[in-house]
């Protein structure tokens, strides 16, 4: 079933990378910076007060081309009354103030009213207007700047573990992309800063929306295996060097999800039994390992490239607590023979203090 659910998939065209940038907008949502309404509003005040300098500047010294009715030179106060009633499209005819005073006060009262006005109906109707250019736009530079990043597929609880563990190892939210079929995940997600893109992460012009082949990893924490591994299929076809981490509910998936490209499985149903049983009777072991995989408590486990000064010492003999070596891409446990020294371009597996 897998087999045929992954032919069929695979027929179906990539309709969402062919569509215009556009028209990506509620599909790809990138977050932007949150502004506060009132702060908005006064930048908008701003823009507004500074074109009416400008002009002001500009009919001042080029006041000798002007005239009022009476046929007398513009004074600064002239210039200033010709560039509000323009700015704000009042326009002069018949009733115009004659005297210093009501020009003062069309200048300190009514015009600021004006603008007001404009900057409520004006500006919030433009506001309304842009918001999908704007997120269009944004959404053609994310494509083009995104590099390296990590996508999740599915924001459920495993998900949102796995971007908080993410997080806490300081990780910018920017470099993660959420992809998922649920749009209120997707809210919670964006709440959080992160990339989303909303649609069925089997489909691969989805995951190539979501920067594929260009990721570094991806993670799949989707509920259902099959869906897993055609997924992991998916994803190991259009990045051949990503790395893959998928969560199964039953371990004999395992093996399927591991020849579909996954470079890493963990059976999340399984893991958590172990847990239950090992908490029966040794509680603070289990404590202990929520503390390890917690990245805000006071340890973790991290892997990290050997230092100069290390290589030649047994992994026992060096200051960080080393509980295995990755060399030449394969895990190897600390005590066996094959690690008795550290070599040139090993990485160690060790116990991190998160304060220092």
């Amino acid at each position: 079933m897998v087999a045929e659910r992954w032919r069929r998939h695979t027929r179906r065209s990539d309709a969402l990378t062919h569509q215009p940038w556009f028209a990506l907008v509620g599909v790809l949502q990138v977050p932007q910076d949150q502004t506060s309404p009132g702060r908005a509003i006064v930048r908008r005040i701003g823009y507004a007060l500074a074109a009416l300098a400008l002009v002001v500047l500009v009919v001042y010294l080029d006041r000798d081309g002007y005239t009022d009715s009476q046929g007398n030179e513009l004074s600064l106060l002239d210039c200033i009354y010709y560039a509000t009633v323009s700015l704000s499209t009042t326009g002069y005819g018949d009733i115009a103030p004659a005297t210093d005073h009501a020009r003062m006060v069309n200048i300190l009262i009514i015009t600021p009213l004006r603008v007001f006005f404009l900057i409520v109906l004006v500006g919030t109707t433009l506001s309304a207007l842009t918001a999908s250019s704007r997120d269009a736009w944004r959404v053609q530079r994310w494509r083009r700047r995104v590099r390296n990043h990590t996508v999740v597929v599915g924001y459920s609880t495993k998900g949102r573990a796995a971007v908080d563990a993410m997080l806490g190892d300081g990780l910018p939210p920017s470099e993660i992309v959420v992809v998922d079929t649920d749009p209120t995940a997707l809210e919670t997600a964006a709440g959080q800063g992160l990339v989303t893109v909303q649609g069925s992460a089997t489909k691969s012009d989805v995951l190539r929306l979501a920067g594929v082949p260009r990721y570094r990893s991806v993670v799949v924490a989707v509920d259902r295996d099959d869906t897993a591994v055609l997924i992991t299929l998916t994803a190991r076809e259009l990045a051949l060097t990503a790395k893959i981490a998928a969560a199964i509910r039953e371990s004999e998936n395992t093996h399927v999800v591991r020849r579909s490209g996954a470079d890493t499985v963990v059976i999340s149903s399984e893991t958590a039994g172990r847990l239950l049983g090992v908490a029966t009777a040794a509680p603070s072991v289990v404590q202990t390992l929520e503390d390890l995989l917690t990245p805000e408590a006071g340890y973790s486990i991290a892997e990290r490239p050997v230092e100069p000064d290390e290589i030649g010492h047994a992994p026992r003999d060096l200051l960080d607590i080393v509980l295995g070596v990755v060399r030449g891409g394969h895990l190897l446990h600390v005590g066996s023979p094959e690690v008795s020294t550290i070599e040139v371009g090993d990485r160690l597996l060790y116990i991190r203090r998160n304060s220092d």
